[in-house]
């Protein structure tokens, strides 16, 4: 089969890989189309050990079941399908919580298996999703990362979050705000990057902030009268953008840790003590999750399309250089192989 390969550090390249077999339990799928995820282009960039080569990266994706293995009695070949990018462990205690996406033995695609950058990915069953027919495959591949924004949304549901702040405007971000949006809350949004800033200008928020012309934190204030935000997203994840939740958010509010950039932070510790502020981390989305982002896609309330690019499989090592020079209106790239 043809893939997209990520070789060594450094070397992405279009390849030959034989096809996959499956387990008992597994489906073949044929993939109809796979998103490139931000996280994949910062371990190509950083040659993070999370993702060590040589590996077939991709975790957002759709597809048409080809092959079903002898244990699956729910699926059947011709079914279109959408992937969560995580395998729980059903077994797990956390999986008894209620929380099957933070199994500590869960597995991603294209990080602890083989991932959708090709033309065939083995996938359990239990991972998987109906497709509606009249949803796109190029909309249908990116429930993961709308899953993820709805997710965020859950998390805070406590506390009714009328005023938002997002800060980053990347794809993650850019969920989170049409998330944010349809429960009714007011969503600010912040990037460096004015493309991504009109972008979310576009997408209905109610102000943009550019730094570091704009002062965001100082805005924010200004614009939820002096409190800060119900809710404060980080989707870009840098030390500087996690010491900058804290002060956007109001006292008893709650910042939201989903951005991947850096780990290791300096942190001043009163600010979240003192005004009693939460601080959420978040990875992944639960199935109900993803059946929710396929239901606003298919109805047509969210955006995955005007701001995304489509490109083939062969054309996979340009897309990934297009998305990580960031220029232009490069915000996300989708791949049909």
């Amino acid at each position: 089969m043809k893939s997209l390969l990520y070789r060594d550090f450094d070397l992405m390249e279009f390849a030959d890989q034989p096809n996959p077999s499956i387990k008992p339990d597994e489906v073949l799928l044929k993939v109809a189309a796979v998103g490139i995820c931000g996280s994949e282009l910062d371990s190509f960039r950083q040659k993070s050990p999370r993702r060590p080569p040589p590996l077939i990266m991709g975790h957002e994706f759709c597809g048409i079941i080809e092959q079903i293995g002898s244990e699956v009695r729910a699926l059947e070949p011709g079914q279109r399908v959408v992937s969560n990018a995580l395998v729980p462990d059903p077994g797990s205690r956390e999986a008894a919580r209620g929380n099957p996406h933070l199994s500590r033995r869960r597995q991603v695609f294209g990080m602890h298996r083989p991932g959708a950058f090709a033309e065939y990915v083995p996938v359990p069953a239990s991972c998987l999703i109906d497709w509606p027919n009249g949803l796109a495959a190029e909309a249908a591949c990116l429930a993961e990362p709308l899953g993820n924004g709805i997710h965020v949304c859950n998390l805070t549901s406590y506390l009714r979050p009328k005023r938002v702040l997002v800060v980053g405007a990347g794809p993650i971000g850019l969920m989170c705000q049409q998330a944010f949006q349809l429960t009714g809350a007011t969503v600010l949004v912040s990037d460096p990057n004015k493309t991504r800033a009109e972008t979310a200008r576009q997408l209905g928020a109610r102000r943009v902030i550019v730094p570091p012309g704009d002062d965001v934190a100082g805005i924010c204030l200004a614009e939820t009268d002096g409190e800060g935000a119900d809710v404060v997203v980080d989707a870009y994840g840098s030390g500087e953008t996690k010491r900058l939740s804290l002060q956007c958010t109001r006292p008893g509010g709650a910042a939201v840790w989903i951005g991947l950039h850096e780990n290791k932070i300096e942190l001043d510790s009163f600010e979240l003590t003192l005004p009693e502020r939460a601080v959420f981390g978040t990875y992944g989305a639960k199935l109900e999750e993803l059946r929710e982002a396929v239901r606003l896609m298919t109805e047509g309330k969210v955006d995955v399309s005007s701001w995304v690019t489509v490109l083939p499989l062969d054309r996979g090592v340009d897309a990934f250089d297009r998305m990580l020079r960031g220029t232009g209106r490069d915000i996300k790239a989708v791949l049909v192989p």
